[in-house]
């Protein structure tokens, strides 16, 4: 009988729990004994320079939460981070001010412990200082597989280091796939020079991994920390339905291949420098996207295609090749689609079996086609130019996003 009910005990699963937690000392002893299913709640209040360091296995039906007892409220300050490895993870409603950690929020414990289909949501990270750290560093560092990032505000950043990385391995097949979406990322002053982009995917290195990222619905806002404010170092990503408006840079396909840019909004909005697309690899595909009153020229024109050098480095430029520009808007930008341009003495490879079809380019302001290069490699047909355009067509920006709990 005893038997029996010993083993029905085992049976019987661990009832998920609110467990509150004080600061980062009761958040360290609770984290030695969470269970899938568990919430931690984090009191409201200012959070010093809380180190909070976290492993834990949920389940898809029962991840583990980190979450503000009031989302917005809970105030991060200082050298305060959070790193979390496992699976099922979910960090929700938590602000970082003024940060000046290194990594501010990461998807790993550490460089074993990796965060896998988890999710930081409703959050935010934002610095209205000027910051004089010499260090690199990163607001968000996505590492592991199938994370998501959604619904956050992240703005600000004045040191040097890209604000949000999605880092990737040349030893690892479990990884990349995630999603990043429904974000604002507000405004980020120039920088000056390399490592001022707001998002990379990848780096030179780790280029020719499939990360097979989503980028989508997000708004970028006055991010103008570099003439990439994207910086794209991998291959198979999708960029859709996200709004540039007042970005003085691009959308820069920079390392990787096989990418889309598709249905994307990119509004000048008066900024100086403002571009689209900028191309440099192969397999690319830019379509159905809106290009209204850019400023930029020359690598910030509204769609650029890069020349290649031969047997480039890493961190060269490839040659592009069969990349599909078609059903783009070009409105009153002053310079449309450049063809040839040179980002290095060595660059002289022209683009090969590309094409650049049924687009509509309006051409009071600037010509329709720049070309720089040796063309024969590109075909352009069914483009609708001229000075006044007599059908726009509607694309949808993405809205205003970010935390719910914080107007912005």
């Amino acid at each position: 009988m005893r038997l029996t009910f010993f083993a029905l005990a085992l049976a019987i699963p661990a009832l998920a729990k609110d467990i509150p937690i004080a600061d980062a000392a009761a958040f360290a002893a609770a984290a030695q004994t969470i269970n899938a299913g568990d919430t931690l709640i984090l009191n409201d209040g200012t959070w010093a320079d809380a180190q909070l360091k976290f492993h834990a296995e949920g389940t898809e039906a029962k991840p583990v939460t980190i979450k503000a007892q009031t989302p917005g409220k809970v105030i991060f300050t200082g050298t305060s981070r959070i790193s979390v490895g496992g699976s099922h993870i979910i960090v929700d409603g938590l602000w970082f001010q003024n940060p000046s950690a290194e990594q501010v929020i990461e998807l790993r414990k550490d460089s074993k412990q990796l965060a896998s289909d988890s999710r930081i949501t409703n959050c935010a990270v934002t610095n209205d200082t000027q910051l004089t750290s010499t260090a690199s560093s990163q607001f968000v560092s996505i590492y592991g597989a199938r994370n998501r990032v959604d619904h956050c505000y992240i703005a600000g950043k004045t040191t040097q280091g890209t604000t949000m990385v999605v880092w990737l391995s040349n030893e690892s097949k479990d990884q990349g796939k995630h999603q990043i979406d429904h974000n604002h990322f507000g405004p980020r002053q120039k920088l000056g020079k390399n490592g001022g982009e707001t998002i990379r995917l990848g780096d030179s290195k780790t280029s020719m991994q499939t990360a097979s990222c989503i980028v989508e619905h997000n708004l970028f806002e006055k991010c103008d920390g570099e003439a990439e404010c994207i910086s794209n170092k991998s291959c198979g990503n999708l960029y859709r339905h996200n709004t540039f408006k007042g970005v003085s840079g691009t959308l820069t396909l920079r390392h990787g291949n096989a990418c889309t840019v598709e249905n994307n909004t990119f509004i000048g909005d008066g900024a100086k420098g403002a571009g689209g697309v900028r191309i440099i690899g192969e397999d690319h595909t830019i379509t159905a996207n809106r290009f209204e009153n850019l400023t930029g020229d020359n690598e910030r024109s509204a769609l650029c295609i890069m020349l290649g050098i031969p047997d480039s480095v890493p961190n060269g430029y490839f040659q592009v090749k069969r990349a599909k520009v078609t059903g783009n808007i070009f409105i009153n930008c002053q310079h449309n689609i450049l063809i040839g341009m040179s980002g290095d003495k060595k660059a002289t490879l022209p683009p090969l079996e590309t094409e650049i079809s049924g687009n509509t380019i309006q051409t009071n302001k600037g010509e329709a086609f720049e070309i720089k290069c040796a063309a024969e490699g590109v075909t352009m047909k069914d483009n609708e130019t001229a000075k006044e355009l007599s059908k726009i067509t509607e694309l949808s920006a993405a809205e205003p996003s970010g935390p719910s709990w914080k107007q912005h």
